[in-house]
């Protein structure tokens, strides 16, 4: 396999934190949340459970789109334009449509779907072809045709480690020589399916979460999309590229435990931090910052913590920036990616808001404010439902 460098060129993004990159690195800096009451979604715990959510309706959103203002456009479209817009500008490929597209989702158009069978349980007659945009691969194929993308489509659907997955396999598709530009990224909105879906397993947190903390309660959902744009270092520096930083290590593993609970060692996890070290060719000790999974759960932040105590003698600095924009998950590995670029870029490390205690059965503590640092290769992980375990390592 050739052993090509992939680096990232453009990246974008939309969470509850605000709309493209500039936005978001001003709430992370300032240490500023993004989860609220819900108001937005059409919901009977609005005021009951805080979410990330964007502060936008599907009519605005889709207002200032090239969509038809009759069309029903899912949520989780219309969140991803915005951000893939910004990554393609910034990459200055705005123009090259001869690019691979990995796009990752679980929500899809459940969002459409759900008001459809409102609307029919209410007598008004549906059409099946209304339901058009449901499938996670239709999502795909409308997002592509919307930026006439010409490269092959792929559609990643592996729960919350989703868009972390279709980053891991946009970068070894460019290792291989496959492609020349890969879009890869995700987006999952807000819908009724997911927010029932997470409270009847009961880890949601009516309070704003506190990831990595021994009072930690649960999570909170958030909704957003963002994308990373990469190429191999040989064609970025042929084209005077700006180079953001590199893909320097991937692992996906499993855990093989429970379909939706990890196990307490954190097997699946273990693995997928050991491997992506070794992929990146680098020792645990070059890590200099994690992006924990940290959802807030009491199992997820246990396991995580004691694969992380596994793998490193001296756990570097660690938090959970779900703190800030609430659990985003199929996009979550995307948003976070670029939080983890932004470190890179910034020489600082983003930190678990609400933080105060650390898990007694840890060695490691977690911190409450952004802070300045070096930041040479930051590790992001995660984690999903049926024991879908990725980590990334972003480097300098």
């Amino acid at each position: 396999m050739s052993r090509h460098k992939i680096v990232v060129t453009g990246m974008g993004i939309f969470t509850s934190l605000g709309k493209g990159v500039d936005a978001n690195h001003a709430s992370l800096q300032n240490n500023k949340g993004g989860i609220t009451d819900i108001s937005i979604l059409k919901t009977k715990h609005s005021g009951i459970l805080p979410c990330g959510e964007i502060k936008q309706t599907n009519k605005e959103l889709q207002e200032s789109t090239k969509f038809k203002a009759d069309s029903k456009i899912p949520r989780s479209v219309l969140i991803s334009i915005p951000p893939i817009d910004e990554c393609l500008k910034m990459g200055g490929l705005s123009h090259e449509k001869q690019i691979d597209f990995y796009y990752a989702t679980t929500v899809g158009g459940i969002d459409i779907s759900e008001d459809l069978l409102l609307e029919k349980s209410n007598g008004k007659e549906i059409n099946h072809n209304d339901f058009r945009y449901h499938d996670c691969g239709a999502n795909t194929d409308l997002i592509a045709d919307y930026f006439q993308l010409q490269g092959n489509k792929f559609t990643i659907s592996t729960a919350c480690s989703s868009a972390a997955n279709a980053i891991g396999r946009a970068a070894e598709s460019l290792k291989e020589g496959n492609c020349q530009y890969a879009l890869a990224g995700g987006s999952d909105a807000l819908c009724r399916f997911t927010l029932n879906g997470f409270n009847s397993l009961m880890i949601l947190d009516k309070e704003l979460c506190r990831p990595l903390d021994e009072s930690r309660k649960g999570l909170n959902l958030g909704e957003g999309a963002a994308y990373l744009l990469l190429e191999t270092e040989e064609n970025a520096i042929s084209r005077g590229a700006e180079i953001l930083g590199f893909v320097a290590g991937y692992s996906n593993t499993n855990d093989s435990h429970h379909q939706t609970a990890s196990s307490e060692e954190g097997i699946g996890a273990y693995l997928a931090i050991t491997q992506a070290i070794e992929n990146a060719g680098i020792a645990p000790s070059d890590i200099s910052y994690i992006n924990a999974h940290g959802t807030g759960t009491l199992n997820n932040d246990l396991s995580e913590g004691n694969a992380i105590e596994r793998v490193f003698e001296n756990v570097p600095d660690i938090a959970s920036t779900k703190s800030f924009t609430g659990h985003t998950l199929a996009a979550s590995g995307a948003i976070e990616a670029v939080f983890s670029l932004l470190a890179i870029l910034n020489q600082e490390v983003y930190p678990t808001l609400r933080y105060q205690e650390k898990i007694q059965s840890h060695n490691f503590a977690s911190f409450s404010l952004t802070k300045q640092k070096p930041v040479n290769y930051v590790l992001s992980n995660a984690f999903g439902f049926g024991g879908n375990c990725s980590a990334l390592i972003f480097s300098k």
